[in-house]
C-alpha cells in the first residue's frame, strides 16, 4: 500500500482523539485500531502499531503517582513483575498467531472491552464503597490478598499484552477486591501495572518487527498532544458524556467486525 497524505491526516487525527480520550476516560484503542485497519494495515500490525502509538502517554502519567507508589513498594515490585510476565506472554501470543485467527477474535475482544466500560460505573462504585468501609473502620481493614491478586493480575496483563481495551477497569477492580484500601493507591498501582504490561508489549512488538513506523512516529506525536490536551481540559470534558460515547463506539466497532469479518 502506498499511503497518501489523507492516510497520514486521518491517522494523526485518530491518534490525537485516542490520546485525549485515554487521558480522560480510557478507550483510545477503540479509535486507533480500526483507523489503522482502515488505512490498510494487517490486523496484528494494526494492533501492535496502535499499542506503541498510545504507550508514551501512559508512561508519563506514572510521575504523578510517585508519592503513592513510594508508600506501596511492597505491592509495586511483585505487581510490576507479574505485569512484565503477563504482558510479554500476551504480546508473544499475538505475534505467533496468524492474522486470520486474531481477526476472528477482534469482535469478541472489542465486545469484552465495551462490556468492561459499560460496567465501569457499577464496579467503580462497588470498589469505592469497599474502600470507604476500610477507611471508616481501619481496625477491620483486610490485608491484601497477595496471591489471588497476583494470579488475577497475571491474566489481566496477559490480555493487556494481547489486546488490552478496557483493562484499566479490570485492574482497578482486582486491586480493590483484593484489599488495596485507598483510591489513590489503586490508581497508582493500576498505572504501573498497565504501563509495564504495555511497555514490555511495545518492546516485543518492536523487536518482532510488527510496527508500521511510517505511521507510528506521527501517531505517537499526535497521541501525546491529544493526551496533554485532554489532561489540561479534563474538567471541561464531562466523563458522563465521554464514557457513554466510548461504550457506544466500542459496541459499534464490535458489531461491525461481527458483520464484516467474513469479508476481511
Amino acid at each position: 500500500m502506498h499511503p497518501t497524505i489523507f492516510h497520514y491526516i486521518f491517522l494523526a487525527f485518530a491518534a490525537f482523539l485516542g490520546g485525549m480520550v485515554n487521558s480522560v476516560a480510557g478507550g483510545g484503542s477503540f479509535l486507533v485500531f480500526p483507523s489503522l485497519l482502515k488505512a490498510g494495515l494487517l490486523p496484528i500490525e494494526a494492533n501492535a502499531t496502535g499499542t506503541v502509538s498510545l504507550w508514551p502517554g501512559q508512561f508519563t502519567s506514572i510521575a504523578g503517582y510517585r508519592e503513592d507508589l513510594r508508600k506501596n513498594r511492597r505491592l509495586v515490585i511483585p505487581a510490576a513483575i507479574v505485569a512484565l510476565i503477563g504482558g510479554l506472554a500476551g504480546a508473544l501470543t499475538l505475534l505467533r498467531g496468524s492474522q486470520e485467527s486474531f481477526l476472528r477474535l477482534v469482535p469478541y475482544l472489542f465486545l469484552l472491552g465495551s462490556i468492561s466500560f459499560a460496567l465501569s460505573g457499577p464496579i467503580g462504585r462497588l470498589v469505592r464503597r469497599r474502600v470507604a468501609e476500610h477507611e471508616a473502620h481501619p481496625e477491620k481493614a483486610e490485608h491484601v490478598a497477595m496471591a489471588p491478586m497476583l494470579a488475577v493480575l497475571l491474566l489481566i496483563t496477559y490480555y493487556i499484552g494481547y489486546f488490552g481495551a478496557g483493562a484499566g477497569l479490570l485492574t482497578m477492580a482486582a486491586l480493590g477486591m483484593c484489599g488495596v484500601e485507598k483510591i489513590a493507591e489503586i490508581n497508582a498501582l493500576k498505572t504501573v501495572i498497565t504501563t509495564v504490561a504495555n511497555g514490555v508489549a511495545v518492546i516485543t512488538f518492536i523487536v518482532g518487527g510488527a510496527i508500521e513506523w511510517r505511521f507510528c512516529w506521527l501517531m505517537m506525536i499526535a497521541c501525546a498532544v491529544g493526551g496533554y490536551t485532554g489532561a489540561r481540559n479534563s474538567r471541561r470534558i464531562s466523563d458522563r458524556v465521554l464514557r457513554p460515547f466510548i461504550i457506544v463506539l466500542g459496541f459499534s466497532v464490535a458489531i461491525y467486525f461481527f458483520v464484516h469479518r467474513g469479508g476481511m
